[in-house]
């Protein structure tokens, strides 16, 4: 379990805030503007209610309650799809494993370049989404760990946005080598975000992922052994936007505290600033030496 309160959350991003400017990236203004923002929080602290207790859920059950909305606009997405459809583009077209392929948005790219897609992922509900959307693909239930694919049977395995959710990469990767050909290609997107990852769920609650945020050296440390060799490894962060130009606080209450974008309208100029210059995500693409 985790414990959340929604002020501790609104002072978390205010401090932030505070030691960026502290280090020198905001002025006196911003400054004295967030003081006199945190002592307004303080000040008010009773209407945001009492912490609460918020336990985990398994993977499945938390993309089951996404697998309705997964495809709607999504920042992190936007700026992750880009990237990979770029390093997808230079590959010839074999037979390609959309490992965790959610709603099968890179399985469908992968099709139209003329790939033979297999999808795996461990939600049935996200597969009842793909294979409404990718017609001729091959979609099985299953799990990174112990993929339902035969040894040396693909040529390319993409992974997107889901090796945060792994507690440890070694078996995961082991499992790409075996079913990747010799010479065959491995592409990774992987967020770097830090926030928990919580989710409102079927039948009321709350609960959060299993989420790690990952130092580059630590995918390397488990691929290289593999015989795995870096082809490419690209880093994004956030860019940087002048956090006075955000928009006025808007003042709702959440319904949980882990309703984080909610809670950020509150302190919008914090926010912004907080979220200037963050690494967000992480791509691999490696060569199977077999």
């Amino acid at each position: 379990m985790i414990y959340q309160h929604p002020l501790a959350f609104l002072l978390g991003l205010e401090g932030i805030a505070l030691m960026r400017a502290f280090n020198g990236d905001y002025d006196e203004e911003f400054t004295r503007a967030r003081i006199a923002e945190i002592r307004a929080l303080l000040d008010s602290a009773g209407q945001f209610g009492e912490g609460v207790e918020t336990r985990p859920v398994t993977i499945a059950e938390g993309y089951a309650a996404w697998s309705g909305v997964y495809d709607e606009p999504n920042d992190l997405i936007d700026a992750e799809q880009p990237v990979m459809r770029r390093i997808l583009d230079e590959l010839p077209a074999g037979t390609a494993l959309d490992a965790a392929c959610g709603t099968g948005r890179h399985a469908a790219y992968l099709s139209s370049l003329g790939h033979a897609v297999i999808g795996v992922d461990i939600c049935p509900q996200m597969l009842e989404v793909a294979r409404a959307k990718v017609g001729g693909a091959d979609f099985r239930e299953g799990e990174l760990h112990q993929l339902p694919v035969a040894d040396q049977s693909v040529d390319l395995v993409v992974c997107a946005l889901a090796l945060t959710h792994v507690p440890d990469l070694g078996p995961v990767l082991a499992e790409f080598a075996r079913v990747l050909r010799p010479g065959g290609h491995l592409v990774i997107s992987d967020s770097r975000m830090k926030y928990r990852m919580v989710q409102a769920l079927p039948g009321g609650g709350y609960g959060y992922l299993p989420h790690y945020n990952r130092f580059t050296s630590e995918y390397l440390a488990a691929a290289l052994p593999l015989g795995f060799q870096v082809r490419h490894c690209e880093e994004l962060r956030a860019g940087w936007s002048d956090p006075n130009e955000a928009p006025p606080p808007v003042r709702i209450l959440p319904e949980h505290p882990s309703d984080i974008w909610t809670l950020q309208d509150w302190c919008p100029v914090a926010t912004q600033a907080t979220r200037n210059g963050d690494p967000i995500l992480i791509f691999w693409h490696f060569l199977c030496r077999g």
